[in-house]
């Protein structure tokens, strides 16, 4: 599960009383992916992001977690779809942007908003594109390329190879979050790509090296009003296997039965996770000086019938978001180191770590 975009701003800024009656598709089962195709946009769903977060070493030893996403939110059905202006905007684009400087152990964040129309923003396709401004995510034959850049701040130039065919998430090609009809998303991961580049740090240039994980989504309606967040996690581990969890929080504090995960093996093929099929304890909490908000911080995850019992640990604990001027949504999203035993075998690895709904309510904003 990956963070959704809120609609109060968007009704604030586009809403029209002359937009035509539109209806965004849901996600439902049936769905048939293809690819490449599918790694482009889909403006039939209102919702879609493109997730990059992963894990950079220079030759010296020194280690940063990095995020580059990008969210796409339809306004067809608010401004109306026959407009052909070229100011017209049918799509609202954000993109979130961070740094954790594992070794030295500071976080930064930066954040875009805009409008499609005049080409600020937009998605292109064969090969797929997507930006806002400068900051661009790019399909290529073996992976993609992810350029972003501050002034006067960090930037990156990525090359992503894919090293396992995307990992299609859930059952029937459809994530399910909740009970009702079409409260889901297609989701798909790109699980492992070897990733090269530099990263532009405080006017140092470092040549990298590391690994990446992808996630895209794209849905039109996933929360109930009974769910008040989730907790979501990636994790890449060192024997060529990873692990994608979600488990969605209800307003009584339990889990909901929806959450769900996918193991991904060796070969690249997967294995259905089920709710009951894991377990995920936190063993620590931290609350942010700058939202308030009391967030998990730590974790013990345990896969019985996989013989996976692992230990997540935050490699910085302060690594929330606090996106007013794009999602206006709050939320933690962190690298984090992982330990523990496969059938009683040592293993270790990375993974990122993305908790919402702990600094403020989401109702009203999905």
């Amino acid at each position: 599960m990956r963070l959704q975009l809120s609609v109060l701003l968007l009704h604030l800024l586009c809403a029209s009383p002359m937009a035509e009656a539109f209806e965004y598709r849901l996600a439902l089962p049936g769905y048939e992916f293809s690819f490449p195709r599918d790694h482009g946009a889909h403006p039939d769903y209102r919702t879609e992001w493109w997730y990059f977060t992963g894990h950079l070493e220079a030759e010296t030893g020194r280690r940063w977690g990095y995020e580059l996403t990008f969210f796409r939110f339809g306004l067809r059905d608010l401004t109306g779809s026959a407009n052909s202006s070229k100011w017209s905007a049918r799509d609202l684009y954000f993109a979130h942007f961070a740094i954790t400087d594992i070794t030295r152990k500071e976080f930064r964040f930066f954040e875009r908003r805009a409008r499609t129309g005049v080409g600020i923003a937009g998605t292109m396709e064969s090969p797929f594109r997507i930006w806002i401004e400068d900051w661009r995510a790019e399909n290529t034959k073996d992976g993609f390329q992810l350029k972003a850049a501050e002034p006067d701040g960090p930037s990156i130039e990525l090359k992503l190879e894919a090293k396992k065919s995307p990992v299609i998430h859930g059952r029937q090609a459809i994530s399910q979050k909740s009970d009702g009809k079409g409260q889901a998303s297609h989701y798909y991961s790109l699980t492992r790509m070897n990733t090269t580049g530099k990263l532009v740090l405080s006017g140092k240039q470092f040549t990298v090296t590391g690994l990446t994980w992808m996630d895209h989504e794209f849905g039109s309606n996933q929360m109930s009003k009974e769910q008040v967040g989730w907790d979501w996690f990636s994790i890449q581990l060192d024997d060529y296997t990873e692990l994608m969890l979600y488990q969605m929080r209800r307003a009584d504090g339990k889990p909901d039965s929806h959450s769900s995960g996918t193991l991904v093996f060796k070969d690249g093929k997967d294995q259905h996770l089920d709710h009951d099929d894991f377990e995920i304890v936190s063993t620590g909490k931290w609350q942010s000086p700058k939202s308030g908000g009391q967030y998990p911080m730590g974790w013990k995850i345990s896969v019985p019938n996989s013989g996976l019992s692992l230990t997540i640990t935050p490699n910085l604990v302060d690594q929330e978001l606090i996106t007013s001027e794009s999602t206006q949504v709050t939320y933690w999203e962190g690298s984090v180191t992982i330990n523990g035993l496969r059938d009683g075998k040592p293993i270790s690895g990375s993974g990122y770590v993305e908790l919402a709904g702990y600094a403020g309510s989401l109702q009203g904003k999905f």
